[in-house]
């Protein structure tokens, strides 16, 4: 304050001064702003996207000559988890499933031949469903098995294409749909082999069909002190080669 011919004066006290952004920090900040804003789009982004495509698919890598020349060890697929949630496997589809003599090894990849129901007989190396031929020109040798199956309502039949050199169902018979991770889908490595996995076609299938009744095998009954010799019936492997040689 100050006196001036005897009048009092009084000095208004300062405000307070805002703080006001210089002209270029307005910009940085609404950078900043944006560029935090962009980031977390991005974050929730890959999450919301990558969260259903985990749950829907697994990748797998192909190990073992089962499934030669159509897949080699070290093939990387896709497989589809989702593929059967609303509908059923289908003949020739190529899947990943659950080893049913192991549930804590690794998992098999297979294709699939016999459907529920159906009777599917190998029969010097080639595979009949339902009495029909089945055409594979996929499986690089037949099996060397033989030996018929009936599936059961929930029950799949899968075999390797490299039939003399797979662990599949000739070994462990017919397995349950709950075996099935899911339908492998796309081999996406090596990029040469890029490709979403063909699926064969077949003939049709006769679904009335009645398996022939097994014939028996044929029971020798023990021999009683005394009591005269005779030859054993034949089995099949005599009858095929009655020299006995291999």
């Amino acid at each position: 304050s100050s006196m001036t011919d005897g009048i009092k004066f009084e000095t208004p006290a300062p405000e307070p001064e805002e703080h006001t952004f210089r002209p270029s920090e307005r910009p940085r900040l609404r950078a900043h702003r944006r560029l935090v804003r962009d980031v977390i789009e991005i974050v929730l982004l890959i999450v919301i996207t990558y969260t259903p495509i985990n749950l829907m698919t697994a990748r797998a890598v192909v190990e073992g000559p089962s499934m030669k020349p159509n897949f080699e060890t070290g093939d990387l697929v896709i497989v589809n988890r989702s593929a059967y949630f609303f509908g059923a496997p289908q003949r020739g589809d190529v899947v990943v499933l659950h080893n049913p003599r192991n549930s804590t090894s690794d998992d098999l990849i297979k294709r699939i031949i016999g459907l529920p129901s159906e009777t599917i007989e190998i029969r010097e190396g080639r595979v009949y469903a339902n009495g029909t031929l089945l055409e594979e020109p996929y499986v690089n040798n037949f099996c060397t098995c033989s030996g018929m199956w009936i599936l059961k309502a929930d029950e799949y039949f899968i075999l390797g294409d490299n039939r003399s050199n797979s662990f599949d169902s000739h070994n462990f018979g017919p397995i349950n749909k709950n075996l099935i991770v899911g339908q492998a889908w796309i081999r996406y490595y090596p990029l040469s082999k890029f490709t979403i996995i063909a699926h064969p076609r077949y003939p049709t299938v006769d679904p009335n069909y009645v398996p022939p009744t097994p014939t028996p095998t044929p029971q020798v009954t023990p021999m009683l002190p005394g009591a005269p010799s005779y030859p054993p019936a034949l089995t099949p492997r005599d009858n095929l080669n009655p020299r006995g040689g291999v």
